[in-house]
């Protein structure tokens, strides 16, 4: 028989995610949507990359969302200079054991902000693959668990920036969901302006949630019901994505997995047991179009980006909803 989860769990879990989110507005100004899908990737148990032009909020909401939770925390700025062992940690000789010991670099927290990951070079950024993926890191034959929950937060401008490194398909997929930020809106932009010029550190948000709740709530999104008419529509729609002959492959078995998890995890945000053809639509845009490439070349990054988007819209849209 298959565990649903309970409406009294399922309600508890939709007021404290309420509470999460009206404890990041305090800082995110105007940006309800990109919050939600923030939570979303959350309690989904995946890993979130904020890409978009430089200074409109991309480290601020990484800030907050680890500000607003009771769990470990570190941030590393990545630069062309980083190395795998600055990230993952190394193995040194210890004097007085007589044996090398391990020293866990700053990915052992529960979020881990990669500020400007795309700075890094692919070794460096190679680095996170396994623990992105596995929740531990291998170091001289012996696996050392990370933190749990975790969750990488990585932010970066975008790839046609001078400086940067391109982040491989590997990479990429290891993301869950990718998010831009963009613009304020005039009456947002002048509440930001009228506030104190503060630095990220100086951020005060009392937590709201801590591990332990973060932990349920990703047990939870796992009983949120899915109907087979439901999963049959994210087929159709995943592989619609693999015969577009706009795109050079389609999305991977791993990328449909994370749309199914996404739609579970967005109508629990709802408060609801159960997922609706309208928590798949929502998820798309965020978890597919990172995966996704055009078959035709182009040097305009962002144009390819809103490229992809509107393919996928236009996929979404030709594909028959679940009666």
């Amino acid at each position: 028989m298959t565990d649903f989860a309970p409406a009294a769990e399922v309600a508890t879990a939709r007021d404290l995610l309420a509470r999460l989110k009206a404890n990041m507005r305090l800082t995110i100004k105007g940006k309800d949507d990109v919050i939600d899908q923030t939570l979303v990737c959350l309690i989904a148990g995946g890993h979130l990359l904020i890409e978009d032009l430089p200074g409109v909020g991309k480290t601020t909401l990484a800030y907050s969302l680890a500000r607003s939770m009771d769990a470990g925390f570190s941030r590393v700025q990545f630069t062309s200079d980083l190395l795998p062992s600055d990230v993952i940690g190394v193995s040194v000789y210890d004097e007085l054991v007589k044996e090398f010991v391990f020293k866990p670099g700053p990915v052992f927290a529960n979020i881990v902000l990669a500020d400007e990951i795309n700075r890094a070079t692919p070794k460096t950024q190679s680095a996170l693959l396994e623990v992105m993926d596995r929740a531990k890191v291998t170091v001289d034959g012996a696996a050392h668990p990370v933190g749990s929950p975790f969750m990488v937060v990585a932010t970066q401008n975008p790839v046609d920036y001078e400086g940067t490194f391109p982040l491989p398909e590997s990479q990429m997929d290891r993301f869950m969901m990718r998010l831009q930020m963009g613009y304020p809106q005039p009456g947002d932009e002048l509440e930001i302006l009228r506030a104190p010029k503060l630095g990220y550190d100086a951020i005060a948000l009392n937590p709201v949630m801590t591990r332990t709740d973060v932990l349920k709530l990703q047990s939870l999104v796992g009983r949120v019901f899915v109907e087979d008419s439901v999963l049959d529509y994210i087929l159709k729609i995943i592989t619609a994505t693999r015969t577009e002959a706009e795109f050079r492959a389609g999305i991977s078995v791993r990328g449909g997995l994370a749309l199914r998890v996404a739609a579970q995890a967005h109508a629990l945000l709802l408060g609801r047991d159960f997922v609706i053809p309208s928590d798949v639509q929502e998820a798309v845009g965020p978890v597919l179009a990172h995966r996704l490439g055009l078959v035709r070349q182009t040097s305009d990054a962002l144009e390819e980006r809103r490229t992809v988007s509107a393919t996928l819209r236009r996929i979404v849209s030709a594909v028959t909803l679940p009666e």
